[in-house]
């Protein structure tokens, strides 16, 4: 019997406004009993936290979203401890650097950052990390940082040299559909041959699909196949890879009482 749970999933975001509820539905008949929810504006906090509150399983982070950069203000930043405590988050973000997209200023990008980061260790909670083309410089911000509860890079790409600077930290990897394409041979070897304690599964839903699923609207039910390609790769039964890997996304946010087991 298998028991899963989704590390970052966008089930909030208007990609699912027409069936929402039938993708959970189809994420728990996988056996995907708990879906981490990062927001990406303060705009969406307040239907975000309502979600949650609807659908069992579902546990949200708030924050600001780097790709988001344009709507946010101070203001924002000033609101987040009190929503991240009001509605019970199990985590800061999705917060975080990026430098592949033009017209991201990235002093801005740093000042949201580094608050959020200030916010997660004054109220020890965790923080979902994004990083893209931007990881040695959120690496020497987590270091400075001195989080309690460490964290989750998700959709890691980085070096080995680079995964072994984020374990010295306590933080997790997070892992989705790039690793089932044959040409992400870095990532597949690391995924292969890292610490199971730092490895945490996602789908990014509704981006970064299998490469089973290329081209299509990404769901937490593809987690499975997530969750195969790992297995295969280190060489071990999915079901004690996903035991391994819903025990650490359990520990790393604070999730009480295990996930119901389905086949």
């Amino acid at each position: 019997m298998i028991a899963l749970t989704d590390s970052h999933a966008h089930i909030d975001v208007t990609a699912f406004a027409a069936d929402r509820d039938a993708v959970i539905a189809r994420a728990r008949a996988a056996g995907v009993a708990r879906q981490i929810v990062p927001a990406i504006s303060a705009s969406g906090w307040p239907a975000l936290a309502a979600l949650c509150r609807r659908h069992e399983g579902l546990h949200a982070a708030y924050g600001l979203h780097p790709m988001a950069l344009a709507e946010h203000r101070e203001e924002h930043l000033t609101s987040l401890p009190a929503c991240l405590v009001g509605q019970g988050a199990v985590a800061v973000g999705e917060c975080g650097l990026d430098y592949s997209m033009p017209g991201l200023d990235p002093a801005w990008q740093s000042r949201c950052f580094e608050a959020q980061l200030t916010i997660a260790r004054d109220l020890r909670l965790p923080v979902i990390v994004h990083a893209r083309r931007a990881l040695d410089a959120v690496i020497g911000l987590l270091r400075r940082a001195r989080l309690e509860r460490g964290g989750v890079v998700h959709s890691f790409s980085g070096s080995p040299e680079q995964a072994r600077r984020l374990w010295a930290l306590g933080f997790h990897l997070g892992i989705g559909g790039p690793l089932t394409y044959p040409r992400a041979q870095r990532l597949r070897h690391l995924v292969a041959t890292m610490p199971a304690e730092f490895l945490l599964l996602e789908t990014d839903s509704p981006d970064q699909p299998d490469h089973d699923w290329r081209g299509q609207r990404n769901e937490p039910a593809r987690l499975r196949r997530v969750l195969a390609e790992a297995a295969l790769l280190r060489n071990e039964s999915e079901a004690r890879l996903a035991a391994i890997t819903d025990a650490n996304a359990a520990r790393l946010f604070g999730l009480h009482g295990g996930a119901p087991a389905a086949g």
